[in-house]
């Protein structure tokens, strides 16, 4: 009985992150199937009234304008290239590179499969395109999400480590909620964008690290 228990938990701990692809595969599924049927959800009534109620101020909305820059295309090709001219490693540079053309190509795909239309309610800034999933919380989740892989497999000090990990993560999440803050995504689109880009991270870096890093 205790070898049966210690086996189930090792088949457990090495299939941890496919389950969590699954998990996020069929949330991402979920989100998609009410976006296309056209329902409204509760997760985007929740989120606006949170938001509309507790943050928006005159004194969090220009913050949130720079803190949305963060996932905007031009910042992140800025810093993809930065990386990739500091970075020795190459390959890991390409690798950073070629992650940001992947996601959001994969996210002009999924926005023009569904088709969404952006909020209308209010607008704090103007944006075009369509509105699920959010590009800007897909690909940050995905481009900093790797930069976070990176800096935990190759960053020894330990607490350096973890506070840059703190650091991004807490950027990842701010982006979101930006998105939702300046009217120009619903909360959904934000799930969506996260869970999606979840899904792929796990697939992009197992192939970076049986491709790329092992065989450093």
């Amino acid at each position: 009985m205790k070898l049966n228990k210690a086996k189930i938990k090792e088949i457990i701990a090495k299939s941890f992150k496919w389950i969590i692809l699954f998990i996020c595969v069929i949330g991402f599924l979920s989100l998609a199937e009410d976006v296309f049927n056209k329902e409204i959800m509760s997760a985007d009534i929740i989120g606006y009234k949170f938001i509309s109620t507790y943050l928006i101020s005159d004194f969090a909305t220009p913050i949130t304008k720079i803190v949305t820059n963060f996932g905007g295309a031009i910042f992140l090709i800025m810093i993809a290239l930065i990386l990739l001219i500091v970075i020795k490693n190459k390959r890991i540079g390409i690798s950073i590179c070629a992650n940001l053309v992947i996601v959001t190509g994969l996210n002009l795909l999924l926005k023009n499969i569904l088709q969404r239309p952006r909020p209308t309610e209010y607008r704090l800034i103007n944006e075009s395109g369509y509105s699920f999933p959010s590009g800007h919380s897909m690909v940050s989740m995905a481009f900093y999400g790797f930069i976070i892989y990176l800096i935990y497999k190759y960053v020894k000090n330990k607490y350096l480590k973890y506070i840059a990990i703190t650091i991004f993560s807490i950027l990842i999440i701010s982006i979101g909620i930006s998105r939702i803050y300046l009217g120009v995504h619903y909360t959904s689109d934000v799930l969506a964008g996260f869970l999606i880009s979840i899904s792929y991270l796990i697939l992009y870096t197992s192939i970076v690290n049986k491709f790329i890093i092992e065989r450093e």
